[in-house]
């Protein structure tokens, strides 16, 4: 006999049945209930999707679809009892905490989301970088030798070259020196400030290497402090290439900077030497204008001056901004500024001839 899998925990065994009918009647199997079927109503203009449970056998709906329907209308309830939500008073929360922050409202307030962007001012780099200027300033006023001064950096630079060689393929010497995998920035400086002093009149080498040690770092030091509340530069300023990562206010102070330096310079620590390229009396040198004004009376006192002061601060300004690619700017910032400086004492130069 075979006996239905529904009535499998409702029939005992046939020598139990006396036992259990003396001791307790036997209770009758319960039907079993078919699970309420949910059908979802067409989206209405609401476009709110409409739950409607029918349980089957007209049997009303278990404890659990109750509370689901509950904690759904609970929100819209509160609505209609003029009461907050749930979601409103976490909007409160989080505006409140806003405002205690001093955030734009609607900013969220998480602290992972808060990130204080800390700055890399590079003192021990930017101090030397910044002495150097100061060393050339004593040595141009204690009337040193400019050669010897080519000989002493040339020497240096005999050694540093080496030892940067084994820092970039040996392992060993990376460890003890610098961990850096470009060439040592001070091998640039120096080249930079021997090509100058070897290619230039001495008071422009000096000049450039002056534009170098204080504009250079004072570009990079107001551009880490303003940089991010100013625009950044264009890509190509008259037809130069500009790098990307620099600011206006990088710029501003580069230029600010150069152009101070050269107006110190010229008015009152150049007088201190001989042939020089301007002067306040004499104005720009009869080598650059062809000595055909007696006495190089050409852009003298305060007009030549003012024009020198202006054009060497856009040029410092330009030349520290430059892209140049993988060139180092303690290379090129010297180069380049000297011989702008140079060029535009050759144009004034050639100006005081026509005007004469």
């Amino acid at each position: 006999m075979t006996i239905p899998a529904n009535d499998a925990f409702s029939l005992g065994l046939a020598h139990d049945q006396p036992r259990r009918s003396s001791s307790r009647t036997r209770t009758p199997s319960i039907p079993r209930r078919s699970s309420p079927k949910v059908t979802f109503s067409p989206p209405s203009t609401s476009n709110k999707l409409v739950f409607s449970p029918q349980p089957a056998n007209g049997m009303p709906a278990k404890r659990g679809h109750k509370r689901k329907a509950s904690a759904r209308n609970g929100s819209q309830q509160l609505k209609q009892n003029g009461e907050a939500t749930i979601e409103e008073l976490i909007e409160e929360v989080d505006a409140r905490i806003a405002r205690e922050r001093k955030l734009p409202p609607g900013s969220s307030t998480d602290k992972r989301n808060i990130v204080k962007k800390q700055i890399d001012w590079e003192i021990p780099r930017k101090a030397l970088h910044s002495s150097i200027g100061f060393f050339t300033i004593y040595l141009y006023t204690s009337q040193g030798n400019s050669q010897t001064v080519v000989v002493a950096l040339s020497s240096a630079l005999a050694v540093l070259v080496p030892i940067d060689i084994l820092r970039l393929k040996y392992p060993l010497f990376e460890h003890a020196f610098e961990k850096c995998k470009s060439s040592n920035g001070v091998i640039w400086y120096i080249l930079g400030a021997n090509t100058a002093l070897i290619a230039l009149p001495l008071d422009i080498a000096v000049v450039s290497i002056l534009i170098l040690s204080w504009a250079d770092t004072a570009a990079s030091t107001f551009g880490r402090l303003w940089g991010s509340l100013t625009p950044p530069l264009p890509a190509r300023l008259l037809g130069l290439p500009l790098a990307p990562r620099k600011s206006l206010a990088g710029f501003i102070a580069a230029s600010l900077t150069g152009a101070a330096v050269a107006a110190g310079f010229w008015a009152y620590l150049g007088p201190m030497r001989d042939n020089l390229t301007w002067s306040w009396d004499a104005g720009v040198s009869s080598t650059f204008s062809g000595g055909s004004a007696e006495g190089g009376k050409v852009f003298s006192g305060w007009v030549g001056l003012a024009v020198v002061t202006v054009c060497a601060g856009l040029v410092s300004g330009v030349a520290e901004a430059l892209d140049l690619g993988s060139v180092d700017d303690n290379l090129s910032l010297p180069i380049i500024a000297g011989g702008c400086l140079w060029g535009l004492f050759k144009v004034l130069g050639w100006l005081g001839d026509i005007s004469l």
